[in-house]
């Protein structure tokens, strides 16, 4: 194997690892056990794959569902030496290292506060769109039917036209106060 060049010796920093799509967290166990298997603890000290918590409302019901925020890559923070990043490289999945030919480039920690505070973020994602017939679950209104005029993903509220006496009224309503109507 080639020597390469280091341009930090034994300094603690985060290198991005690509990976096949899909394959981030086998990557991460695979790698963990190739760190704990060559004794390499104190070179290789954290593997993360960053996630983000998105709150995600089907059928009038909230569940929390975990999404990757950078698929297709893992972080790794380790002191980068020759049997670091040939044990790193060789882990199945990972395709190679960020960074120009086989050089890998360290984040700066102005790029690895952004991509790990990533993690801690709550976005809601709704399975409705403008236009659906939906079925109000609960409250004054609750078992009628109307269409979704407009959606606020701010305040987590639908403007719901339902036709009450032969006349189209706007209703504001919760995300989790509609289900599509079937």
């Amino acid at each position: 194997m080639s020597s390469m060049t280091i341009d930090a010796p034994n300094e603690l920093l985060w290198y991005v690892a690509h990976t096949y799509s899909g394959y981030e967290n086998k990557v991460k166990v695979n790698l963990e056990k190739a760190v704990e298997n060559n004794g390499l603890q104190d070179l290789v000290r954290e593997i993360t794959v960053p996630v983000e918590e998105v709150e995600e409302i089907k059928n009038g019901k909230r569940h929390l569902v975990s999404h990757k925020i950078y698929p297709g890559y893992v972080l790794v923070r380790m002191i980068m030496t020759d049997e670091s990043w040939s044990v790193v490289r060789n882990t199945r999945g990972v395709t190679g290292f960020v960074g120009p030919g086989s050089k890998p480039i360290p984040l700066t920690e102005e790029e690895v506060a952004g991509m790990l505070s990533g993690g801690h973020l709550q976005k809601s994602k709704l399975s409705f769109d403008v236009g659906d017939t939906v079925k109000i679950l609960s409250g004054l209104l609750e078992e009628f039917s109307g269409a979704i005029e407009s959606i606020d993903m701010l305040h987590k509220k639908v403007r719901v036209v339902v036709s009450m006496f032969g006349r189209n009224t706007p209703i504001e309503l919760e995300f989790d106060q509609i289900a599509h109507d079937k």
